[in-house]
């Protein structure tokens, strides 16, 4: 039997990835993967901590990401059950997503990894 899915990223806006990389190493000892000048991550495998610096990209609150096995499947579930979908499937270095809004309004995403 497949697992359920569940959340396995959070991702959180920051203006500063480096100033925001060196105050989570130094309070929890967390080590970061860069992925270009406005992004980082943690990569334990498990849940995993994104720092997103991009204003195009960041979103207003931390966005919680829930890996999914079948990312169109998900997409049209979320749609079916009254959410609505913010940014279409794209893809990114690890994988593709989608983020949508539950219907009381709160921003989360799907992910498939690669």
């Amino acid at each position: 039997m497949a697992e359920l899915p569940r959340p396995d990223f959070f991702e959180l806006p920051v203006a500063d990835v480096a100033a925001a990389q060196a105050f989570y190493g130094s309070a929890f000892g967390w080590s970061m993967t860069g992925f270009g000048p406005t992004y980082a991550c943690t990569l334990t495998g498990d849940v995993d901590i994104g720092l997103q610096a991009d204003p195009a990209e960041r979103t207003a609150a931390p966005l919680i990401v829930i890996q999914v096995d079948d990312l169109e499947e998900t997409l049209a579930s979320v749609e079916t059950a009254g959410g609505s979908v913010t940014k279409p499937i794209f893809s990114f270095p690890g994988g593709r997503r989608f983020h949508f809004r539950d219907p009381d309004g709160n921003e989360l995403a799907a992910h498939k990894p690669d």
